[in-house]
Formats: structure tokens, C-alpha cells, sequence
């Protein structure tokens, strides 16, 4: 990879740096519910204002409609000096996603954009994954660079590349076809994979076992294959409602105990159970006991960080990775449309 990051930025002093954060975050309301995201873009916005650089940051928000007011307004209380959409040494502009340029990655909204900077930062490595104009158009037009915690999300994650071993990898959620291509590419690469969630369905279905109402996708995902190799584990039990399965039951996490024991690197993205229902049981436990293990833990996915917020032990895993769907991709293609835009660009 040819990417530079901000540390190889030269002098930035006096220079207008335009800086792509992803504040995104769940709100409740106007309060601030999960501030992780934020907070792992505060290191390069500090390096970058003690270099003497003029700041002018852009995200997007949850939802295409709403305001970053409420975002705003939750961290001037630990960055004073920061003011919203008028001009300052360190503003936060609305909202990309309200301009249809943003998601279109429309030329001329990027140019727009590159306006604002003398040179442009990447610390949005959790929206890399998007062809949108703040990603992939702006370092056509700027001199680029990759942020503080984007650099150390492409170090982290790529250890799972060549894992120290035994290599535990976990995957839970319910996107079958976004999962899909970590599971081909980590049969090769795991010497263990723990299937849990609505994909675990799947695997079931292939067993032939009844799975009543529960959710599946639809498709030949040629998972007789892979089971075959014998490394795919499945919940050995069950929690059942109105006959679906709605999480993994204890047995199925105290079986997973001594693998996690035995193991030198475990991975792990997604919830074990219908998280957003309130099936968390199963998350939880497995959060709890990953956070305990001795060896090297990397972990990421939205429901997945929640739990570990829940639990307040963030900082008991080896890295804890700001990317969802951005983690899945980048562990499934070792690049990223973002990554791309910045290895070619003309600067």
C-alpha cells in the first residue's frame, strides 16, 4: 500500500486541512448514546491543530435528513473552541448526506468540497467502504493522507491476514451476503470458525434440522463445503421463540471457552443473537469472555461495540475497530474503495 499518513504530511502550519470524521453515532433524542467513533478521531485532530493547521471537518449523520447540530453541541464540551458551520480555525460543517452529491459521488459536489482544504485527511475509515464523493472523489482533487486511527485500523486488522495461531474467528450478525466472503476467504486462514446469529440458520438448514420460522437467507451459498472442512462450529443449543431462534444458548458459549483459551488470536464481528430485540444474553457473555483472554483480541461491528460499551470494558481487548461494514470488507479484500482512492491518487 502507498498510503501516507498525516505524520508524513509535511508542514501543516497556517495550511487548511479538511478532515473526513465519520460522527455518525446513535443519538437517543439529542443525546449522544455511543461517542467511540468520535472519540478515536480526537488524536488527529489534536496532532493536526498543534501543528498549526486550520480544520475544517465533514461527516454525515445516522439518518440523510439530520442535523450534526446535536454532534456538535455534545463534543464543543470537550473541544471549547470547535463552532459549527461558521468559519473558525477548527469547524464542523452539516451534514455531507444532505447534499445528494455526497452518496452520488457526484464531481462537482467534490470539488466543492476540496475548496475548503489545502489538503485533505481520511480519518473515516468505518465509511471507506462507500464510493461517495468525501471517500473516493476529494483525493482526486487534494494532496491526501490517511488519519491517526485509519492507519492503526489497516495495521490492527491486517494481522488477521497471516494470525499468529491456534486463530480463533467468531462471526455473528444476519447478512449472509456480505458475510459470505469472509467465510470462504477464512476457512483457509482460521483453524476455527464460530458461526452465531441468524447466519448460523443457514449452516442448520444445510444439516437438515428444522428451523421453523427462523430467519434465513435465501440462496446456494455452497456451504456444504464448508462444512466439510470440519472448522465451522455451530451453537450446540439454542434460545427458541415463536419458533425462531433467537440467540445462542449457555452451553454454546461454555463450549467456546476452551477454544478461546487455547487460541493466540481470536477475531470476532457480530452479535450472537437478535441484538437489537433484546437478545443480548449470549453477546454479552461472549464479550465478557474474550475481555478475560490472555492472548490477542480483535474485535468491531456496531452490536458488537455496543455490548462491550455496555459492559464498560472497551479497553480489555487488543483493538477494538471502528468499521462494520468497513471491517467486513477490508478483512474480505485486504483494500477498500477509500484505500484505493488514495493509493492513486496524482499528488
Amino acid at each position: 500500500m502507498n498510503l501516507k499518513s498525516i505524520l508524513e504530511a509535511g508542514d501543516l502550519k497556517g495550511k487548511r486541512v479538511l478532515v473526513r470524521v465519520d460522527w455518525s453515532v446513535p443519538t437517543q433524542g439529542n443525546e449522544v448514546i455511543n461517542d467511540y467513533q468520535i472519540q478515536k478521531s480526537l488524536p488527529t485532530i489534536e496532532y493536526l491543530q498543534k501543528a498549526g493547521a486550520k480544520i475544517t471537518l465533514i461527516s454525515h449523520a445516522e439518518r440523510d435528513r439530520d442535523s450534526l447540530e446535536p454532534i456538535y453541541k455534545y463534543v464543543k464540551a470537550f473541544i471549547p473552541q470547535l463552532t459549527y458551520v461558521k468559519p473558525s480555525d477548527l469547524v464542523l460543517l452539516e451534514n455531507l448526506r444532505q447534499n445528494t452529491g455526497e452518496r452520488d459521488n457526484n464531481n462537482a459536489f467534490a470539488k466543492k468540497l476540496a475548496h475548503l482544504g489545502d489538503v485533505f485527511v481520511n480519518e473515516a475509515f468505518s465509511v471507506s467502504h462507500r464510493e461517495h464523493a468525501s471517500i473516493v472523489g476529494l483525493p482526486k482533487l487534494l494532496p491526501s493522507f490517511i488519519g491517526l486511527q485509519f492507519a492503526l485500523e489497516i495495521k490492527k486488522l491486517s494481522k488477521a491476514f497471516y494470525p499468529k495461531k491456534p486463530f480463533l474467528f467468531i462471526i455473528g450478525g444476519a447478512k449472509f451476503d456480505t458475510k459470505l466472503p469472509l467465510l470462504k476467504k477464512f476457512i483457509a486462514i482460521a483453524d476455527h470458525i464460530f458461526v452465531g446469529g441468524a447466519l448460523a440458520n443457514n449452516f442448520f438448514k444445510e444439516q437438515g434440522v428444522d428451523i421453523d420460522n427462523s430467519l434465513v437467507s435465501e440462496g446456494d451459498f455452497g456451504l456444504r463445503a464448508l462444512l466439510k472442512t470440519g472448522k465451522i462450529i455451530l451453537p450446540e443449543d439454542t434460545i427458541i421463540k415463536d419458533g425462531k431462534i433467537l440467540d445462542a444458548g449457555p452451553r454454546s458459549i461454555e463450549n467456546l471457552k476452551p477454544i478461546i483459551s487455547a487460541s493466540k488470536l481470536v477475531l470476532w464481528n457480530g452479535p450472537l443473537g437478535s441484538y437489537e430485540n433484546g437478545y443480548k444474553v449470549a453477546t454479552l457473555a461472549l464479550a465478557k469472555m474474550i475481555s478475560e483472554f490472555k492472548g490477542e483480541s480483535i474485535v468491531g461491528g456496531g452490536d458488537t461495540i455496543a455490548a462491550i460499551t455496555e459492559l464498560n470494558i472497551l479497553d480489555k481487548f487488543s483493538f477494538v475497530s471502528i468499521g462494520g461494514g468497513a471491517m467486513l470488507d477490508f478483512l474480505a479484500t485486504g483494500t477498500l474503495p477509500g484505500i484505493e482512492a488514495l493509493n492513486h491518487q496524482q499528488f
